[in-house]
Parts: C-alpha cells; sequence; structure tokens
C-alpha cells in the first residue's frame, strides 16, 4: 500500500518554526517529485513546496520564499519542510503529495499521484 505519512504539525506562535516530516512507503520514492501542499478551511488548496527526485531542483510558492525550505533523504524515504517566520494566515492541514512531474514554475493538484492524510498546523497571534 501507498503511503505518505506526515508529522511535525502543531501549535505555534506567529514568527515562530515548525519542521514538518513526509515519510514515505510503497512507490520508488527516489523517482517521484515530492511536495507539499496546504489547505485552510473554506480555502483553496495551494501549492507550497516541492523537491524533485533528485534534490536538485525546488520550487517555492511566492509567498513562502526566503522562509521555508525543503529537503529530502532518499535514503530514508522522507522529505522535509523546514518552516520558519510562520504567519497566522499560514494555519491549515498541510498535505505531503508524490507526483511524476517536477515544474519550478507551478504545482498542480491534478498532477499529484499519491496523497497524504494531512497534518494539522496553527500559527497563532
Amino acid at each position: 500500500e501507498v503511503q505518505l505519512v506526515e508529522s511535525g504539525g502543531g501549535l505555534v506562535q506567529a514568527g515562530g518554526s515548525l519542521r514538518l516530516s513526509c515519510a514515505a512507503s510503497g512507490f520508488t520514492f527516489d523517482d517521484f517529485t515530492i511536495g507539499w501542499f496546504r489547505q485552510a478551511p473554506g480555502k483553496e488548496r495551494e501549492g507550497v513546496s516541492c523537491i524533485d527526485s533528485y534534490g536538485g531542483s525546488t520550487y517555492y510558492a511566492d509567498s513562502v520564499k526566503g522562509r521555508f525550505t525543503i529537503s529530502r533523504d532518499n535514503a530514508e524515504n522522507t522529505v522535509y519542510l523546514q518552516m520558519n517566520s510562520l504567519k497566522p494566515e499560514e494555519t491549515g492541514v498541510y498535505y505531503c503529495t508524490a507526483s511524476t512531474v517536477f515544474d519550478g514554475n507551478i504545482m498542480v493538484v491534478d498532477y499529484q499521484d499519491y496523497w497524504g492524510k494531512g497534518t494539522l498546523v496553527t500559527v497563532s497571534s
């Protein structure tokens, strides 16, 4: 069974940091771009960041550039998202995804092959 299991979410004050982890199994991890989407209640799901299969190229949404860093450890089948200087509007469920597509300019929901169940991030003011 394909699994993407997120962890590391929780409650943090505005300006604080969290590191999310995505542990993958059931597929060839290093053949896939791994990414993060987020969704607040009542809002559109948006792509946050992704990293290509070998870790050579990354994408970041404009809103998180300079504050978030994505990385992957293919030996451990794990991707991380370091989130710094968090803002209250970044509260939401963060989903890990796997895709055969890498595009340095956009993340497309329909191009994601696998989705995790999400981890909740709450940023308080």
